[in-house]
């Protein structure tokens, strides 16, 4: 067979499709790809990020951070947050979705409700809990009489707890969307049939709606865990990484140790590590999900 000719029409309407993908290529590779290849490179060294020396030091920053117990703290506490955030949002979020699927009044006013909390910034999040803790809920709990502590940024023990409610609270309304869409997607006579053949309202949840919620399961698990892992802003306003160290994220350890503490290079190493764990991560989830997705 002889080679189809290209048009000249094709070939200028080939032009212009990378024209229009020129621009956001070109701002991709300067805002990511360029500082991801010069962030592995400076992990390598031993710079303030102010000299001009960089000192070349190998693996030594690598090294070091499996002996360093703060780097380790970090990671502990965005694991927990990770499952954390996990496992309540993708469960809230499907059970909100179902309730709102099932042909309530003011469907859509409950949806822009839920959905308003994830247009305000993480930074905007944290102040208002921050204020809901010290000063809104106490009181109301002196107006009541009751003694409940309200006060989770202050202690070890519920610092955790109460950037799960503040995160959750931000977020839960945006994976409900996303699983509202798969529940309207899925073919009505399913469910038909699924009666004919005598499954209750929870077998036809667990037979029929979750293996059809597959695309959307991948895509909020997936979203979820990578956005957890990356906390930082929400920290910032809120707990600034404490009581103590008891907050303190991966990317708030990486920036405390490269901006404050001078320490670029090593701050460099720890966010390569951060960088290679989440894409680690992602490919096993979309990999292990996706065997699951069924097809509509």
């Amino acid at each position: 067979m002889k080679p189809k000719k290209i048009s000249y029409m094709e070939r200028r309407m080939s032009r212009q499709y990378l024209l229009l993908v020129l621009p956001g290529f070109i701002i991709f590779t300067i805002g990511l790809i360029v500082p991801l290849f010069m962030a592995v490179r400076y992990s390598f060294t031993d710079w303030d990020g102010m000299s001009a020396e960089k000192i070349f030091v190998g693996i030594q920053n690598y090294i070091d951070l499996f002996h360093d117990s703060e780097f380790r703290d970090a990671w502990w506490f965005t694991l927990k947050f990770t499952i954390g955030n996990t496992i309540i949002q993708n469960v809230v979020a499907l059970l909100f979705a179902v309730a709102l699927d099932s042909g309530i009044k003011a469907q859509k006013i409950y949806r822009t409700i839920f959905f308003i909390p994830c247009l305000i910034s993480a930074l905007v999040v944290g102040f208002v809990w921050l204020k809901m803790f010290s000063n809104v809920l106490p009181a109301i709990n002196d107006f009541l009489g009751t003694s409940i502590n309200f006060l989770l940024f202050g202690k070890k023990e519920t610092v955790l707890s109460g950037l799960l409610i503040a995160n959750n609270w931000q977020w839960i309304g945006y994976w409900m969307l996303i699983y509202l869409a798969g529940l309207q997607s899925v073919p009505a006579e399913l469910y038909e049939a699924a009666k004919i053949d005598g499954a209750g309202p929870v077998k036809r949840f667990i037979n029929v709606t979750i293996p059809m919620l597959a695309p959307a399961i991948t895509i909020c698990v997936v979203g979820i865990t990578t956005g957890s892992l990356k906390v930082y802003d929400l920290l910032v306003s809120s707990t600034k990484g404490g009581p103590g160290r008891a907050s303190t994220s991966m990317i708030y350890q990486t920036y405390t140790t490269a901006i404050n503490g001078r320490k670029y290079g090593y701050g460099c190493a720890m966010s390569v590590t951060l960088v290679l764990v989440l894409l680690l991560v992602a490919l096993i989830q979309v990999k292990g999900l996706k065997k699951r997705e069924v097809q509509a």
